[in-house]
């Protein structure tokens, strides 16, 4: 079949995965937006809920800071940092709880060894390496015909997908652990619980997008290596 000289049919690999990155990222947008214009009606802000959840699980060393942007909320487990976005540090909403509940579930997996997540902070220097050095050296094996350096940016890219597949537990558990806390300690009411899960089952999606889509790139460099050993 004939295809013009710019198209490149491996391209339709990731169709599928942008689709679902598009769906997850549109979910957590209407999840987010909807329940933060809801506040909670025990009163709390997203800082209030980190700070007391972290004392009632005996966690004293890790600080709660706020960060600008929206949805940059995380936890830092080198320097013991919560951070939360400007639109949960100091909102009142069901999502601002939900989220800063979840990144408190990211400090009790670390307080606690939770290896998943012990095995991808060590594995974050290494992959943002191999991350950012892996399709140079593949183009290069690309232009050059070089079979090395093929297998070497397959390699190196393979770190993106390992580095995916743990961070999905490391996510879905902190967002279990986030909703147990919120229940056991009445920071929601009940008919609140269900909103809470929308927006942490919409933000664990787009772990799964990230996931799918990092497969479809290295399904689609597995394809453009062997079309150039041909």
């Amino acid at each position: 079949m004939f295809y013009p000289f710019y198209f490149d049919y491996t391209y339709i690999i990731l169709i599928p995965a942008l689709i679902l990155v598009m769906i997850a990222q549109a979910k957590v947008s209407g999840n987010y937006n909807k329940y933060s214009k809801i506040a909670n009606r025990r009163g709390y802000t997203g800082a209030d809920v980190a700070r007391q959840l972290l004392l009632e699980n005996g966690i004293t060393d890790v600080s709660v800071e706020g960060i600008r942007g929206q949805l940059t909320d995380h936890y830092d487990p080198r320097s013991k940092v919560l951070r939360l976005s400007e639109g949960v540090y100091n909102s009142r909403s069901i999502s601002a709880l939900s989220i800063a509940a979840h990144e408190t579930g990211h400090a009790l997996q670390d307080y606690m060894g939770y290896v998943p997540l012990g095995i991808r902070t060590a594995l974050v220097p290494v992959v943002n390496f191999s991350s950012s050095a892996a399709i140079p050296v593949f183009i290069i094996g690309l232009i050059f015909g070089g079979g090395f350096l093929l297998d070497l940016g397959l390699f190196l890219f393979l770190g993106a997908v390992v580095f995916q597949i743990i961070t999905l537990p490391v996510e879905f558990n902190a967002s279990k652990r986030a909703i147990r806390m919120l229940e056991n300690g009445n920071y929601l009411y009940p008919d609140e619980i269900a909103p809470a899960k929308k927006v942490l089952n919409a933000a664990a999606m787009t772990y799964v997008a990230a996931l799918f889509l990092t497969i479809s790139q290295f399904l689609r460099l597995l394809a453009l290596s062997g079309r150039r050993r041909d």
